[in-house]
């Protein structure tokens, strides 16, 4: 075994603590310079990462501890990042299992334990955030217990040491009640509980990889693991690609980690995790073997995505004002691009040149390539999220998705009625005594589109919920969830005035302010009733020589609803798109035309009634 060296993931539910602990493993490890300036959550180095406090992509780092270097990789929290977790499970020998001291097991919990207890990897269970208010170690380590006993862990894995950490505050320990003044006890428990890999360094070279990064200077660059053998600058390599064929290559450079730096190396042997450049179209899963043995490992199984939108070119009138890739070969290019780093994407061309089906694995995991692309300089439209139907054994099924709420008590009636009538399913309910109720239902997928801003307005913003997928059930017949309002749409193009906005205040909630340019077709606002409403925001209030009475009075103008990208997705219907620029998020209508708009809905009503 080598002995020099402990490969280990962090996995949690989201805003767990995995980052923060990572910030401090490397601290306390002597890492940095004593003088260096260090960012807190220093490996979340992208901007979306940061602006949201959340880790979107797996990043690996590596510490030296008395003489052993431990290969850390810290992975996302949110379920719709699961396929960025299920390929680190590869590449590591055991696995930290983050717990709130408070929240205990969520649903993002369960989804990372079951993929690292299906790798046969050594858990050690870090209980963090030991300083908070309410705490309560022993239940969440009980908890934890009983998820490990239902998701059918081994008498060995069931053996697992628990770790008491607060990581804000840098400090560990084996006993609930006391705290060390340092993260030694989490170094010690890695050091002795953690499997070394096995030293097969003199068997023929396997290496897999699972992550990529690009580079100006040198391209694509494969991260992964050697498996066996040896690997060395300048060596002749074959690279088995995913459909069977085989390249070969000479390895250009190659990396290994320490900190948050790459150090250019000269070899690396079985056990060590590596980046390698030098390989133009290497993809996740490949595999690279000397010339003479070409063994592949078994490819990466990465879950299904349940979530598909249709992303189109933008042909508003607005069209082509604000961005700078505004055509279908830019769109394509950029979503080809996203599929060689993102395994857990699909792109699917439709009959159409300027469409195209994208699914994912949830409405964030989307959001964050549409936000990520309108701040690359990008212009399109997307539909309305739809989940995708699979069938199983020739019955159709459904996504189901695993719902966990945490509510103050008195709203428990109102959130059952909600989700009762999006066909939820509720299975366990746990009153904490605190005033706090915790719901677990099982809902369909599609009855949680859209769902998040109802659940705020129900809770008062009280409410916490999470989600994961569960499975794939038979489908429930009938509409589920979907907006009960319908909208408000402009009639003219052109600049919206406080005075014609304030004509239609009293309709329902508005979007838009003052002075935004809005055209045919484009929705302005929510209407208080259930149909859709064609209004004039332009309008201008004529100028006479009548003098008015009110003149004195000061009037108030509400204040409009200014959606975020999520929101906007979720608020969408079948038969409108949200236009996404890099300096404005619209809604419109597909059809502008309101004649156009009515014809069709006529026939679509003959339609039904002869059905």
């Amino acid at each position: 075994m080598r002995n020099d060296i402990r490969n280990i993931a962090i996995i949690a539910h989201v805003d767990h603590g995995k980052t923060t602990l990572v910030d401090q493993l490397l601290r306390q490890s002597g890492t940095f310079r004593a003088n260096e300036q260090v960012e807190e959550r220093a490996l979340d180095r992208n901007d979306l990462e940061r602006e949201r406090g959340i880790t979107i992509l797996a990043k690996n780092t590596a510490i030296q501890y008395k003489g052993t270097r431990i290969n850390i990789l810290d992975t996302p929290g949110h379920a719709d990042f699961g396929g960025e977790v299920e390929r680190i499970m590869r590449l590591v020998d055991g696995v930290l299992l983050v717990v709130d001291a408070y929240e205990g097991c969520m649903p993002q919990t369960r989804f990372v334990l079951k993929k690292a207890l299906e790798q046969h990897l050594t858990p050690i269970v870090v209980v963090n955030k030991i300083d908070r208010e309410f705490a309560r170690p022993h239940e969440v380590v009980d908890e934890v217990i009983d998820l490990f006993i239902e998701l059918g862990a081994t008498e060995d894995q069931l053996e697992f040491p628990v770790v008491y950490a607060s990581a804000i505050n840098g400090t560990a320990s084996l006993d609930a009640d006391k705290q060390d003044d340092d993260m030694t006890a989490l170094f010690e428990t890695i050091i002795e509980h953690i499997p070394a890999p096995p030293d097969n360094s003199d068997e023929p070279l396997q290496f897999q990889v699972a992550l990529l990064d690009y580079n100006d200077y040198v391209g694509r660059i494969g991260i992964g693991r050697i498996f066996r053998g040896r690997m060395q600058v300048g060596q002749q390599v074959a690279l088995m690609k995913l459909d069977g064929s085989v390249k070969t290559f000479r390895v250009t450079k190659l990396f290994g980690f320490l900190g948050l730096k790459r150090i250019e190396i000269e070899e690396a042997k079985a056990g060590d995790l590596v980046a390698v450049s030098g390989m133009e179209d290497i993809n996740v899963g490949e595999t690279v073997c000397p010339l003479d043995v070409q063994e592949p490992l078994p490819p990466l199984r990465i879950d299904e995505p349940t979530l598909q939108m249709t992303f189109l070119v933008n042909n508003s009138p607005f069209a082509g004002r604000e961005g700078k890739h505004v055509t279908a070969r830019k769109i394509e290019e950029r979503l080809r691009l996203q599929l060689e780093t993102d395994v857990s994407l699909r792109v699917e061309p439709t009959d159409s040149p300027d469409a195209w089906i994208v699914s994912g694995r949830g409405e964030l995991h989307l959001s964050i390539l549409i936000e990520n692309m309108r701040r690359e300089g990008f212009e399109l439209q997307v539909s309305k999220p739809e989940v995708i139907m699979k069938e199983i054994d020739g019955v159709m099924c459904e996504p189901v998705e695993r719902v966990q709420i945490d509510i103050p008590e008195e709203y428990t009636g109102a959130i059952m009625e909600s989700l009762g009538a999006r066909k939820g399913e509720m299975i366990d309910m746990i009153n904490n005594g605190n005033g706090q109720v915790r719901l677990i239902f099982l809902v369909p997928a599609r009855g949680l589109i859209g769902y998040r801003t109802e659940f705020m307005s129900l809770t008062r913003g009280y409410g916490i919920l999470n989600h994961s997928f569960d499975s794939y059930q038979p489908v429930i017949q009938g509409q589920i969830g979907g907006r009960h309002q319908g909208v408000l749409i402009s009639m003219e193009t052109g600049k919206a005035t406080a005075y014609g906005i304030m004509q239609v205040e009293d309709r329902g909630v508005i979007f838009i302010e003052p002075g935004t340019e809005v055209y045919e077709g484009m929705i302005v606002g929510e209407h208080s009733r259930d149909n859709d409403l064609v209004v004039n925001v332009c309008k201008m209030k004529h100028v006479t020589n009548v003098r008015s009475s009110t003149k004195e009075q000061t009037v108030t103008m509400k204040k409009p609803r200014l959606m975020t990208l999520e929101e906007a997705l979720e608020y969408l219907n079948d038969d409108e798109y949200c236009e996404v620029t890099p300096q404005s998020i619209r809604l419109r209508k597909k059809i502008l035309d309101k004649n156009e708009r009515e014809k069709i809905a006529k026939k679509k009503k003959l339609a039904e009634q002869k059905k």
